[in-house]
């Protein structure tokens, strides 16, 4: 299966300061990350900003929120975002059942978000180099257990290319200096 942009909304998923601190890899997550988010804004996919527990969590990340732009925040407590009704109703909104999955953490929401949207119809495919645990066998775990589930998975420069489709395009020279 090819993805299509027309087709995909993006799901930032509670990449908030007080998680964020303990994440293996940060720096490379937050560069993978933005590139992601700029890449998908040129590209007019929707993008749904989750956070988890703000009171306590905090916001996202600057640098990740200016990313996004000004978009509502999908406050949520469950684990899963498809267990905040708030949530299914931006993803029912966005009328797209191809949902790019990025943020933290792997083994919990990330996961529990993917197996929740492939129970609901949809097609999730998750950002491998877009997603971090606070321990690298988690994020590892959390990745064998996606790929038994039926999760797809792709790199941000992949999954970028994919949705551009060819090179020379005016979309493909706005992602390239992004990705390179």
């Amino acid at each position: 299966m090819r993805f299509e942009r027309d087709k995909c909304v993006g799901v930032i998923v509670d990449v908030q300061e007080r998680l964020y601190t303990f994440m293996q890899q940060k720096e490379q997550l937050e560069k993978n990350l933005i590139v992601l988010i700029k890449g998908l804004r040129v590209l007019g996919v929707p993008l749904i900003k989750t956070q988890q527990y703000t009171s306590g969590l905090g916001p996202t990340i600057d640098s990740v929120d200016d990313a996004m732009g000004e978009l509502p925040i999908v406050e949520k407590l469950s684990f899963s975002c498809c267990g905040e009704p708030s949530f299914m109703r931006a993803l029912e909104g966005a009328g797209r059942k191809h949902v790019i999955l990025a943020g933290i953490e792997s083994h919990v929401c990330v996961l529990q978000t993917a197996l929740d949207l492939l129970q609901n119809g949809y097609v999730p495919v998750v950002v491998e180099d877009c997603i971090s645990s606070r321990k690298d066998s988690d994020r590892a775990t959390a990745r064998l257990r996606m790929q038994a589930e039926g999760v797809r998975l792709s790199s941000c420069e992949s999954i970028l290319l994919e949705l551009c489709r060819e090179a020379g395009s005016d979309l493909f020279k706005k992602i390239l200096p992004l990705i390179k």
